[in-house]
């Protein structure tokens, strides 16, 4: 007669156990493996716009020129533009950075640089003309 060791049935039973342990987490392993693929997509069936979200573009503070006035800094990326703000008076820039960055009513904008509502007015109105003006002749000047 054979001899059995008296942990043979608790062997055979962790061994079961091990067993069913590795079979279920197979399933689950291949499960989540399914849904992932359902939802991966391939970048080539991806559209223009999607790609376009994904990507991203380095910005370095030597890429543009940088205008203050009041503590408040307006970059500018554009050299054409850049150089078209940087031909108005200054008075103009800090008026300009003051409306268009920290979007102040033309009355806060007087208060702080000493003119009327209207006066800041007038010289919002005229660099902005001037502005549009110059970049349009840059615009047309051949190349």
């Amino acid at each position: 007669m054979k001899y059995i060791p008296d942990d043979y049935g608790e062997r055979c039973r962790f061994d079961a156990f091990c067993k069913a342990v590795l079979r279920n987490e197979a399933k689950t392993y291949l499960r989540d493996l399914c849904r992932q693929r359902k939802r991966e997509t391939q970048f080539s069936a991806l559209s223009q716009h999607e790609i376009d979200k994904l990507c991203t573009v380095d910005e370095y503070p030597s890429d543009s020129v940088v205008f203050t006035t009041f503590g408040c800094n307006l970059h500018i990326q554009d050299e054409l533009v850049a150089d078209a703000f940087a031909s108005l008076p200054e008075r103009e820039q800090s008026i300009l950075i003051l409306y268009c960055v920290l979007e102040l009513a033309d009355g806060e904008i007087g208060s702080l640089v000493g003119m009327s509502r209207s006066a800041v007015q007038r010289h919002r109105t005229k660099a902005l003309n001037e502005l549009r003006k110059r970049l349009e002749d840059e615009r047309r000047k051949p190349k």
